[in-house]
């Protein structure tokens, strides 16, 4: 009886057993041969380098992936017809049609074939070679931004990195692409020929505004950043076994991943620090890495939060990618694993083994896919893993994207509910804290329908360098624009909190789209009666003398009158300037369309068709330079013709730096910026007429953003210079009235003399007599 019981325990543990071991159900995918039947592979046959296959999933459009192995495969449809290897056309020749890259960036693919880069533009069914490239190159590194409509975002996709992995780094070749890898140029690296070791890859790090070399030198490997702060000291060494896959997870949250088939390591800060991630075998089973659990990795796959891993000893392990990453759990399998497997996420908690199979009837190859709910595998009892003690978290800044100008701040809320009798601990984190800071209030928020305890938080969010608590050698460059990632999440999140995926956005430390600058028109020149808005909107035009102006902006006069047109669409009804008064523009900005203040920031303006009659109020010295400050001259000779009003933030520098070593050499050269800590105005000539300013913002410690406008004024108030000579009119002018004086003083006096008195009597005579001869004084008698 004894032995029966043991046999049936025995059983029932193996049938349970067995139970467990059936991750999924294997289905083939046939679907779309009869798209196939006419068409042959054409070109030469493309094939991956490694061994094993692997598996690029885009980021942003969720059905179009990229298989490497025997075969290559691309496919926008996730896989689900089958398809037709994927092969170079015959255009292109290559001497080994072999891959040892590929990226998919935005709406192209390309791809490192025999040491060159290739462009396949899958919406236009296009190939093009990279142009810039003049040595070989074996990888290409890049990312991707989902936050689509963002200028930064889209510069995420477009850069890409080429360059020659092994190759000694302090000689190597990187190249640069910010045309999605149709164009490339050579990329310097600050101080590269300084470094020692080999090459093992080159990134962009968004989430860090950063550029990472991997130094690998004698079995350890280390970053190397481009900018302020990170560029003063290498990152922290990690074991370097074998020739390591680097993964950037999705979502620019800086976490990588480092793999071959005996090492896993992971960095949660784009690679300044490096572990080994730990593996749980059995419920009371844990090892401290990959090489110590004896597993050997076939390949990876990982979204922004979860991390999959199908070995070769037909298991898969399941870890998550939160905060503080857990470890690796271990799924009992069945038989999932071949030669040619590879595991992709499709979804969140939702993961799939793909194998493709030959057909020998078909041209086209069918897919063997192997999906499986990672929440439902969870729940096996024999994995003893633990509830998750949180109900909700969420916040409606997730998955978003937000600019923070400088000096400005960013208000984020969410909401957290635990579950009843626990207390998890939320958990907020940037990125790029040299860039960013925040701060973090919760509070209770009231209670649900069962009871629950709600929990508010406040995520205040400002540019760490205005938050005065962290030291100024920590802090990013307050002129670089940066970026960086709000991640919030619960500490030791269990791991079958699968569907309560942290919350991310990203956060743009840069130029506010929605700002703008706008000149105040409170007295125009139309509400002034002196112009006709009807007029100026009918194809309006006005003459310039060739005194008055020069289209080089050199001061110099031209050789020919210039009829402007007036833009009314843009310009509006030009400001009423009276030309003897000192006269500023005052500049608002708005953001959003609300006003938001009146800016006192430094500026500069230039009048757009080449007018010089005007100048400043101020010289150099007047204005208190310690040294010589720029002017459009200078601006105008550097820029070239490149761009014609090149005075921006960007290479404006101010005269009162006391960084700025230029001497004062003309200190009685005009100031022709406005604005800032100065009383400096525009003074026009005696000249009536339109003027049209350029005006931009040059203070470059005000925005990000380059706020440039273009305005109109109207000039009144001057008189026509006189054409006669001034000495010939001002002369006989001071003898008319030292003579009126004269006589005012001698006529009178002389009139009680003899003389005078028969003059007098002679004219009263005179007089009468013209009275008798005149009629109309006869009326008057």
């Amino acid at each position: 009886m004894l032995v029966l019981m043991l046999v049936a325990a025995a059983t029932l543990r193996l049938c349970l057993v067995a139970g467990a071991r059936q991750l999924c159900r294997i289905h083939t995918v046939r679907t779309g041969k009869v798209f196939h039947v006419s068409q042959q592979i054409q070109g030469d046959h493309l094939y991956f380098s490694s061994g094993t296959p692997r598996l690029i999933k885009h980021p942003c459009k969720k059905n179009t992936a990229l298989y490497l192995g025997r075969q290559i495969f691309f496919t926008r449809d996730n896989f689900k017809s089958s398809l037709l290897p994927l092969s170079l056309p015959t255009s292109i020749k290559v001497g080994i049609p072999e891959v040892t890259s590929a990226h998919i960036a935005g709406s192209v693919l390309l791809l490192v074939v025999d040491q060159k880069v290739y462009v396949y533009d899958y919406e236009a069914n296009s190939w093009n070679a990279s142009i810039g490239i003049e040595h070989p190159v074996s990888h290409i590194s890049g990312d991707n931004c989902c936050y689509s409509g963002h200028p930064f975002c889209v510069d995420i996709s477009n850069s890409v990195f080429a360059y020659l992995h092994g190759d000694q780094i302090s000689q190597t070749n990187v190249y640069f692409s910010n045309t999605r890898g149709y164009t490339f140029q050579k990329f310097a690296y600050e101080r590269q020929a300084e470094l020692a070791g080999s090459l093992g890859g080159v990134f962009y790090f968004h989430s860090l505004s950063q550029v990472g070399l991997l130094l690998i030198d004698q079995g350890k490997a280390m970053f190397s950043y481009s900018e302020h702060p990170l560029n003063r000291s290498l990152g922290l060494p990690f074991d370097y076994n074998g020739t390591l896959d680097i993964l950037i997870t999705p979502g620019q949250k800086g976490i990588l991943i480092f793999w071959f088939e005996k090492s896993l390591l992971v960095s949660g800060n784009a690679g300044q620090l490096v572990y080994p991630v730990p593996v749980d075998e059995e419920p009371r089973i844990s090892y401290s890495s990959v090489s110590e659990a004896n597993v050997t990795i076939h390949n990876i796959a990982a979204n922004q939060n979860e991390l999959a891993v199908l070995t070769r000893e037909n298991s898969l392990y399941y870890g998550s990618l939160g905060i503080l990453p857990s470890s690796l759990i271990k799924f009992s399998g069945q038989n999932i694993w071949s030669q040619e497997a590879a595991v992709m996420f499709t979804d969140v908690g939702q993961l799939e083994i793909l194998t493709p199979l030959p057909d020998p009837m078909f041209p086209a190859f069918d897919f063997q896919r192997c999906p499986m709910n990672v929440q439902e595998i969870l729940m096996d009892p024999q994995l003893q893993v633990d509830v998750c003690k949180v109900e909700l978290l969420q916040g409606e800044f997730d998955n978003k994207m937000y600019s923070i100008d400088m000096n400005s701040k960013l208000q984020l809320t969410a909401l957290m509910i635990p579950r009843p009798g626990r207390s998890p601990v939320p958990l907020a984190m940037v990125s790029n804290p040299h860039s960013l800071g925040l701060q973090v209030a919760i509070y209770e928020d009231g209670y649900t329908y069962d009871g629950n305890t709600k929990h508010r938080l406040n995520i205040s969010l400002r540019q760490q360098h205005h938050w005065g608590r962290a030291n100024p050698n920590f802090t990013s460059s307050i002129k670089k624009p940066t970026v960086s990632t709000i991640t919030l999440d619960v500490a030791n999140k269990e791991i079958s909190c699968v569907d309560l995926k942290p919350l991310t956005a990203l956060i743009s430390v840069g130029c506010d789209q929605e700002k703008k600058i706008v000149i105040q028109n409170k007295i125009s020149a139309c509400s002034n009666g002196i112009l006709d808005p009807v007029g100026l909107q009918d194809n309006y035009s006005y003459i310039i003398e060739k005194e008055a102006y020069d289209p080089n902006f050199r001061g110099q006069m031209s050789r020919e009158d210039l009829v402007v047109n007036y833009l009314y669409e843009k310009l509006g009804c030009p400001r009423l300037v009276y030309y003897n008064t000192p006269w500023r523009p005052v500049v608002e900005l708005w953001r959003e369309g609300k006003f938001q203040e009146v800016t006192k920031a430094e500026f500069v303006l230039l009048e757009v068709n080449g007018l010089f009659t005007y100048t400043y109020s101020l010289t150099a010295q007047m204005a208190l330079c310690r040294s010589q400050p720029q002017n459009w001259t200078t601006i105008l000779e550097s820029a070239g013709d490149k761009r014609p009003f090149a005075w921006d933030r960007e290479n404006y520098i101010s005269c009162h730096d006391p960084d700025n070593d230029a001497p004062l050499r003309w200190p009685d050269v005009p100031y022709q910026i406005l604005g800032g800590p100065t009383a400096n105005k525009v003074i026009f000539d005696q000249r009536n007429g339109i003027y049209v300013f350029f005006l931009s913002i040059v203070d470059p410690y005000y925005s990000y953003c380059h706020l440039e406008t273009t305005f109109s004024v109207y000039v009144y108030g001057a008189l026509p210079p006189s054409i006669i000579p001034t000495t010939v009119t001002i002369i006989p002018l001071i003898m008319a009235m030292l003579l009126s004086v004269w006589s005012a003083y001698m006529i009178p006096k002389l009139l009680h003399t003899e003389k005078g008195l028969r003059l007098k009597e002679f004219w009263m005579n005179l007089c009468r007599r013209l009275r008798n001869l005149c009629p109309c004084f006869q009326g008057r008698r």
